[in-house]
């Protein structure tokens, strides 16, 4: 019997460290991340501007990144490089328009190309995982945290065109990930700083904030990002992450989506200001997360670890829980992850041709305005 525990211990273990994405401070991997990354204990790195000194130096981050997590597993290296205002990697990386532009200039196959250059580029330093593309509807104008982020307006134009970012994001070598699930486009508040409300009926969710999301699971986007928004015509008690209703029966059940979904960061106050650490991983493995973001304190992530293993120990349906989602993501890194890098990445970025396609975007969108 003790055997049997030992090894149902060890692969829970496993599985565990397949659910998290953790930020640190500095220009260097940190000792803890380091560490659990050699222990298996965490899936990956999540980078910001915090952590960007130059190019050389993320890049050299990066490696240290792919060195500590060893030969037989690759970690995810992700960061936020949407274009526009949300760009972590900027010169000597091409400065790209915002997706709005890119919506307003009508090109499926240039946005495609679009994508597939923003992936060029991060591929050189060592990403493979992009947190992109936005596939929120900008409904309400008054919207700062989304504004020029979206691709549009309508839900067409923003499933199309986020459908074709993410084809040339994963031909370009980096995994695409569509969010904020199920829409942040019509909200007025910011989700870092308090919990909004998209108050809307469910008609309405399905024809606009719902539809890109259906278009890109057709599209079969392997990772979709929550968003901390609460949205009572489905679930009046939680906000999405933290809600079945809407990831658990919404999202897999009547979306049929089979991919992983991640939660956005649990430090966000939307969330944080709510729940601790503990409670906001119970509820969110309950409601149908697969990948826990975790973005800036290794206390905080520690804990995360702490109280999955703990849940996983506790019964028999949370350990198939943390199985499930272990297995989904070992999936994407299966079918889409790889290992990226270049000895010489600064000769590879700022190529005129990708230039060309940017000032093509913003002339096209100028000729539509």
């Amino acid at each position: 019997m003790s055997t049997v525990t030992a090894l149902d211990s060890e692969q829970l273990a496993l599985d565990v460290g397949e659910l998290l994405i953790v930020g640190f401070d500095g220009y260097e991997l940190s000792p803890g991340v380091r560490e659990a990354l050699q222990a298996k204990q965490i899936a990956g790195t999540i980078l910001f501007s915090r952590n960007i000194q130059s190019v050389e130096q993320v890049a050299a981050l990066n490696e240290a990144t792919y060195e500590a997590a060893g030969n037989d597993r690759t970690p995810f290296i992700c960061v936020d490089q949407e274009g526009g205002r949300v760009q972590r990697m900027r010169d000597p990386f091409v400065r790209m328009p915002p997706m709005a532009l890119v919506g307003q200039a009508g090109d499926l196959d240039l946005a495609a190309k679009i994508g597939e250059d923003i992936a060029s580029e991060l591929t050189t330093v060592g990403f493979n995982l992009d947190f992109a593309p936005c596939a929120d509807v900008f409904t309400n104008p008054e919207n700062t945290v989304i504004g020029d982020r979206a691709f549009g307006t309508d839900p067409e134009t923003v499933g199309r065109f986020a459908g074709a970012v993410m084809l040339g994001l994963n031909m370009g070598g980096v995994v695409p990930c569509a969010k904020h699930f199920p829409g942040h486009g019509d909200t007025l508040l910011d989700s870092h700083e308090a919990l909004p409300t998209v108050d809307q009926p469910l008609e309405r969710l399905q024809q606009v904030e719902l539809r890109p999301f259906e278009l890109l699971i057709r599209g079969q986007v392997p990772m979709i990002m929550t968003a901390h928004v609460m949205v009572p015509a489905v679930d009046a008690q939680w906000p999405a992450t933290l809600s079945p209703q809407w990831l658990t029966r919404v999202l897999r059940q009547q979306m049929k989506y089979g991919g992983v979904i991640i939660s956005d960061d649990l430090e966000m106050r939307a969330v944080a200001d709510r729940w601790s650490i503990e409670e906001l991983t119970e509820r969110a493995l309950h409601a149908g997360v697969d990948m826990f973001l975790i973005c800036q304190s290794e206390a905080k992530w520690r804990a995360c670890h702490a109280t999955l293993m703990a849940l996983g120990q506790r019964s028999e349906r949370e350990r198939e829980l943390i199985a499930m989602a272990a297995g989904r993501v070992r999936a994407l890194r299966r079918d889409w992850l790889r290992r990226t890098g270049s000895e010489q990445p600064r000769t590879l970025l700022g190529s005129p041709e990708v230039q060309g396609r940017v000032d093509r975007v913003r002339e096209l969108a100028g000729a539509r305005a």
